[in-house]
């Protein structure tokens, strides 16, 4: 891709640095308010010196993106666990957002790099999303849940990237692999609620009961794993790029694993001094996580998936 090359140092330089940060927010603020449900998905065609038209320069991107989730597995509050099952057409009709709403960000010189990525979802589950377990070792309960949970999530990704091969093809084309090393934070919040009607059979004891109770338990965990993983580009033209990824984090620490894949493709246009882009494409995230035991078990053992579409700005 085409990148600008930044005038030389001095005090005309720094004016002009600061005057392009400021149409830089600009523009960002308006494709925020534009695509609705914003978010950033991984890289979307961004890479250390993917144009290499300036080792010494400096390139950034900045994007925002919305993620279309859907979601399955199971979350645990205070060793109580219910499993999950939304596509995201449902999660609409409850959820808080639309969604996740994601920011990424990557500055780049030469073959090396630096990224931030950030998602915060806010996800509400009905009863038909959501069954609950059994409390009890020899109790079965069969019950109607009038209401499920609240899921709340915050992950923050940082790293550096470095580009480890290149291959030109014809003009304006190549295919590049970086290698990703980082960290991810997790915040995970669960609200289990549930005003219950239902029946509790006591096998052992021949004991039948039908009653009405609630059910109500929180509990959040949060823990930052390191993150290792690869992306590949290619470039099929200079306004057109490939972009694949996937990384895993935990690595089984502390009862923790994670891994992510991701496939995305953009477009973009030169407008003014900047590089605009439309990206659309598709993002996997697994998480299996527990802390504590017994009445303290808090955990999440989700994959959160869907396509991801949105906006970016690189200057």
């Amino acid at each position: 891709m085409e990148q600008e090359r930044e005038p030389a140092g001095g005090w005309k330089a720094t004016l002009r640095t600061r005057a392009r940060f400021c149409e830089l927010l600009a523009i960002v603020t308006a494709i925020a308010a534009f695509a609705a449900c914003p978010a950033a998905a991984d890289d979307a065609g961004t890479s250390p010196g993917s144009a290499h038209n300036g080792l010494d320069d400096w390139s950034f991107r900045a994007a925002a993106y919305g993620w279309l989730l859907n979601v399955s597995g199971n979350v645990t509050a205070r060793g109580q666990t219910a499993d999950v099952n939304a596509s995201f057409l449902q999660l609409v009709q409850k959820s808080d957002s639309m969604g996740a709403l994601m920011g990424y960000f990557e500055a780049d010189k030469g073959k090396m790099g630096f990224y931030t990525d950030v998602v915060w979802a806010n996800l509400g589950f009905s009863k038909s999303m959501t069954a609950y377990r059994n409390p009890l070792p020899g109790v079965t309960i069969s019950a109607a849940a009038n209401a499920a949970l609240t899921y709340s999530m915050t992950i923050v990704e940082a790293g550096g990237v470095y580009e480890v091969a290149r291959w030109p093809g014809s003009e304006g084309s190549f295919t590049a692999v970086d290698g990703l090393l980082g960290f991810r934070y997790w915040n995970n919040s669960v609200d289990l609620n549930l005003d219950v009607t239902g029946s509790a059979n006591v096998a052992p004891l021949g004991l039948e009961r039908t009653a009405n109770f609630a059910i109500a338990r929180s509990g959040s965990l949060n823990w930052v794993d390191p993150v290792v993983g690869v992306r590949m580009r290619h470039q099929f033209t200079p306004s057109q790029e490939l972009t694949v990824r996937g990384d895993i984090g935990g690595f089984g620490l502390q009862n923790r694993f994670a891994w992510q894949a991701l496939a995305v493709y953009s477009y973009s246009w030169q407008v003014s001094s900047y590089r605009l882009s439309g990206v659309v494409g598709y993002r996997a995230l697994a998480v299996d996580a527990t802390g504590g035991s017994g009445l303290s078990d808090n955990g999440a053992n989700l994959v959160l998936h869907g396509p991801i579409i949105g906006f970016a700005v690189k200057f």
